[in-house]
Parts: C-alpha cells; sequence; structure tokens
C-alpha cells in the first residue's frame, strides 16, 4: 500500500495520461510536445495557484486554503466546529475541515481491506477514500467535491468552474500545460484543473514533510523527554489509550514511518454538536458512511455512524476535532475516550448514549478498548496519564508549522 514518492508520482502520471485522452489529444498544429503537458513542476504550481485562488468559488472570497490553512498542516485556522463558505461565503458546512497532510498513500475505499505491513489474512473492514466518509477515491476526486458543493465553494455546475478558469489567472498556463484547446470544453477544462490540485497535494515539502520532533525521534537524532515517553507508552497500551490501534505510531514493516492513522473507518458515538445548523432538525443526523453525503451505502444500517479515522500528525494545531467538530481540545478529546463509557453524564444528556445516532444504529459503536467499560468503573486513564498522551501528540507538528496551539 505504501509506495515511495516517485512511484506515486509516476502513477499520477500515468493517471494523466489517461486524462489526456478524455480531454482529447492535442491538434497536430499544436508545438506543445505532450511530455511538457504532464511536468510535475508545472502541473504542482498551476495546482498550487488554484488552491489559494477565491475566485475558484461563487462568492469570490474562499479558496481551498481558506478551510485547509497551510500554516496549520492544510486544516483549519481557527476554532469553528465547521467552516463558513457557500455563495454567501457565510453558509456553515456540514463537517469539521480535515487536515490535508499524510494523504499521500490513502487507498481508495474499500470494504474488505487487507494490509500489507502486517497480517493480510485479516479483513480490516471498511477503510480509505478521501473525506470523512471515504466516498472519493483520490485527491483529484475530492478536488471536485467543495468546488460543487453548495456548502463550500458552491458553484452551480462545471460550467460555472470552467468559465472561472477561463477568465481565471491560471488560464494561459493551463493552455500551455495542456494545450491552446483545454479550455474551449466545460468538462476538459474542469478536470485539467482537478489533476493539477491533486499533483500539488503530492508535494512533500509541503504535505509530507517527515519534519517533527518524533521524526526525529525515529530517526536517532533526538529523544523524547520523559514525560513525552510515558505518554508514548500510554498511547501504544492497549490496556490504557490503545490510541495505536487505529493511529498507529510505528515504522511499518518496509520501514515507512507512521502516518498515525490506519484510514479505517469506526463509529465512536461522538456527542451530538448542537451548535451546527443541521442538527437544530431532530430528525437529522450525520451517518458517515451510509449517508447523508454518501448514497452508495445507504442501506446498509451496519456502516452508519463510520467516520474514516484522521491523522495525528499536527494535531497540536487543531482546535476542533471529530467529523462534528463536538471537541475543542484534544485534551477533551482524551477524556472522552477514557470517560465516555463511564461517566456518559460528561458527554451526553440524561438518558441519551451516543445521541448522535438513532436507537436502531447505536449498535454500531465501537466497544473495544479503551471503550470496554462501564458506569462505576475505572477510566482507562486518569488526568496524568492524558497529561503524558498530550505532551507526546505534542511532538508530531512538522518543523515548517508554527508548533504553538491556536489561542482559544
Amino acid at each position: 500500500m505504501k509506495r515511495p514518492p516517485l512511484a506515486l508520482l509516476s502513477a499520477l502520471l500515468l493517471g494523466a495520461a489517461s486524462l489526456s485522452s478524455q480531454l482529447g489529444a492535442a491538434p497536430a498544429a499544436d508545438p506543445t510536445p505532450y511530455a511538457r503537458k504532464l511536468d510535475v513542476a508545472a502541473l504542482t504550481e498551476i495546482g498550487r495557484a488554484l488552491f489559494f485562488d477565491p475566485g475558484l468559488s461563487a462568492s469570490g472570497r474562499v479558496s481551498c486554503a481558506s478551510c485547509h490553512d497551510p500554516r496549520f498542516a492544510f486544516g483549519p485556522p481557527n476554532d469553528l466546529a465547521v467552516q463558513l463558505a457557500g455563495r454567501d461565503g457565510k453558509t456553515p458546512g456540514l463537517r469539521a475541515a480535515p487536515s490535508l497532510r499524510y494523504l499521500q498513500t490513502l487507498p481508495p475505499f474499500s470494504e474488505h481491506f487487507f494490509d500489507n505491513d502486517g497480517d493480510d489474512s485479516v479483513d480490516a473492514g471498511p477503510t480509505g477514500g478521501h473525506t470523512w466518509d471515504g466516498r472519493a477515491s483520490s485527491s483529484r476526486e475530492q478536488a471536485r467535491l467543495p468546488l460543487l458543493s453548495p456548502l463550500e465553494m458552491a458553484n452551480a455546475s462545471v460550467a460555472e468552474v470552467a468559465g472561472k478558469l477561463r477568465q481565471g489567472p491560471q488560464a494561459a498556463r493551463l493552455k500551455q500545460v495542456f494545450g491552446e484547446q483545454v479550455l474551449a470544453d466545460d468538462a476538459r477544462a474542469f478536470d485539467a484543473a482537478l489533476l493539477a490540485l491533486e499533483v500539488f497535494q503530492q508535494s512533500p515539502p509541503e504535505f509530507y514533510p517527515y519534519s517533527s520532533r518524533y521524526d526525529e525521534v525515529l530517526r536517532g537524532r533526538a529523544t523524547l523527554t520523559a514525560q513525552e515517553a510515558r505518554g508514548l507508552a500510554l498511547f501504544n497500551d492497549p490496556a490504557k489509550g490503545n490510541c495505536a490501534a487505529c493511529h498507529l505510531s510505528q515504522r511499518t514493516s518496509d520501514g515507512a514511518f507512521p502516518l498515525f492513522t490506519d484510514f479505517g473507518l469506526i463509529a465512536l458515538g461522538v456527542p451530538r454538536n448542537r451548535t451546527l445548523p443541521a442538527n437544530a432538525d431532530p430528525r437529522f443526523f450525520d451517518l458517515g458512511l451510509c449517508g447523508p453525503l454518501r448514497t452508495d451505502f445507504q442501506g446498509r444500517t451496519d456502516y452508519c455512524g463510520l467516520f474514516r479515522t484522521p491523522t495525528l500528525r499536527n494535531v497540536a494545531l487543531r482546535r476542533s476535532f471529530f467529523h462534528n467538530g463536538a471537541f475543542h481540545s484534544f485534551e477533551d478529546v482524551l477524556r472522552f475516550y477514557a470517560r465516555r463509557d463511564t461517566h456518559p453524564a460528561e458527554f451526553y444528556p440524561p438518558q441519551q448514549k451516543f445521541d448522535d445516532l438513532p436507537p436502531a444504529l447505536q449498535g454500531n459503536v465501537n466497544t473495544e478498548p479503551p471503550f470496554d467499560r462501564h458506569v462505576g468503573d475505572k477510566p482507562a486513564l486518569d488526568d496524568g496519564e492524558i497529561a503524558a498522551i498530550v505532551a507526546f501528540l505534542q511532538t508530531l507538528t512538522d518543523a515548517d508549522l508554527p508548533g504553538q496551539p491556536l489561542a482559544p
């Protein structure tokens, strides 16, 4: 599953070759060689420019970077549960904006995933795919979603995006790379922009630099403090945090550094965020893998409530957690993990445990450690142990980022 960068870029170029057939071969009079059209550096620069261009949104005020700020690991630059966008630039979204870093080996969604870094006889179940519900199989497909979502960049159609590209500052560069006719057809223009955005998001220095202090520890160039080392041990311990069951913390069998996610989809029973406008309707539930944004598994009740596990790299820079932004510090997230079942009244209304799932679907919620306890039991982690895990998580911030959490 984990391919090195050169192999990954080669795969992208093969994808570009396939896209070229969709875009249409350049006319014989076009002097631009096809090899130049697939130049990674040129595509990266175009993709970077498009990523920061608010002119691609219906409001003219929202770019990809508005919700995925490079200063914050391409995650949100504030503590809002969901970001504001839409045609007026002020409409709240449905889900929290995830980080776009460390997705370079994210596999396409599969109901039956077999990890070749471990026991490949074990079916890991639903795994992979971009977005919280895994519905986009590649970063190219993922880039399509916000451009057309009424809650995000809010373009009404592919044609509306193509019109912006024709009038935008990247028009000449798109023609230079893809050929003079690339903007003549709406679908061709749109697909070319998506490819450029995809290639940009595969840039190692910007999207997977592996430059955190923990990476330096793995390289043998740094050491953890006593508290950080204790936090890592608790993070890994199946009888304590058991965090590493989903947020893998060790090198893989081929020596690759950990991504702190297994890309699996899981139901955690996160409390309902009643500040979200959609949740004002008591009949509405965001069920992740089985809807409402993903539609191909609407009949699979066993998939309801499952969301993809995010990476914990750069987690210290976040101030909204889980798919609905219900928590605003990772200390509170860890308390939820430790006390969800022993002290449910701290997180849910009376007699409404797992209140963001209809009663018939609450059996989907994960009960593996530390979620294997009951009211009155001792929590898996005390406050001192939570503080130690927090100290360890702070070592996962990449060196090019501020290294300090956002102000409350």
